[in-house]
């Protein structure tokens, strides 16, 4: 447990420091902290680089892809000679790169029902990348019955959605109940995606889990954020608890992961 910041740390974070919200007592919590992030995509590569800069002092990373050509784009932690090597590998040596002091706790594997709970309750916060619905739901329950906060994203050609699940507000499955069906809504794959809604989306969750492991400003817990990149418009959604949700209404349904 860190309790003071030496010469360095202090030269690091001085913009941080600087700030009246965070100070020198904030950035220690920062340093003491430990966040999840599930997907070294799109999303989670702003996700870790400016975690790892804004000084969270351990950062898990999780996901069993590979990096391909394709997702030069938008996953700008990675690079041209990544290509073939494990994601989770290939973006750690960036962000070691940017800041050694940083303790990355490495999980190249899938998140499943078998291992969610183990991985997410060893962590302060979890922000949830991935790019694909069955992943998404799982986040969304496992942090609840684990009481973690969850700060989450998803985007789409120049979209963006971006949300924080609290314990006691509303969860994912108050605003989406059930995963749609498989060809309703297409992937990145098939509907393509602009890099930087990818980087917008990203940061934006950077932001938010700074701001909830420190409990500054306002946050987007009970609200949805909609970002159109196409016509450069921001729209908040106020979301409120749902008394018929099968995970956190008044007679739930699903009671374990």
């Amino acid at each position: 447990m860190l309790n003071k910041l030496d010469d360095s740390q202090i030269q690091r974070y001085s913009r941080n420091i600087t700030l009246r919200e965070i100070g020198n007592k904030g950035q220690i919590k920062l340093l003491n902290s430990k966040v999840l992030i599930v997907g070294a995509g799109g999303l989670g590569s702003p996700l870790m680089l400016y975690l790892t800069a804004a000084g969270v002092g351990t950062i898990g990373l999780i996901d069993n892809e590979k990096v391909d050509l394709s997702n030069l784009n938008r996953q700008i932690i990675h690079k041209t000679s990544s290509i073939g090597r494990n994601k989770v590998k290939s973006a750690i040596d960036s962000a070691s790169a940017i800041n050694p002091g940083i303790r990355f706790l490495p999980y190249p594997k899938k998140l499943t029902k078998s291992n969610a709970i183990s991985v997410i309750s060893k962590y302060d916060i979890v922000a949830d990348g991935s790019d694909n619905f069955y992943t998404r739901y799982l986040i969304n329950d496992s942090c609840y019955f684990l009481k973690k906060t969850l700060v989450s994203a998803a985007i789409l050609a120049f979209d963006a959605q971006i949300f924080t699940f609290k314990p006691k507000g509303p969860c994912y499955r108050c605003i989406f109940s059930a995963p749609p069906k498989e060809d309703l809504i297409p992937s990145c794959v098939e509907g393509g995606v602009l890099g930087s809604i990818a980087g917008v989306a990203g940061t934006i969750q950077a932001t938010e889990v700074v701001k909830e492991l420190l409990g500054i400003g306002k946050g987007l817990s009970s609200s949805l954020m909609i970002f159109d990149g196409l016509n450069q418009e921001f729209t908040k959604i106020k979301i409120k608890n749902d008394p018929k949700c099968e995970l956190c209404g008044k007679n739930p349904k699903i009671k374990k992961i």
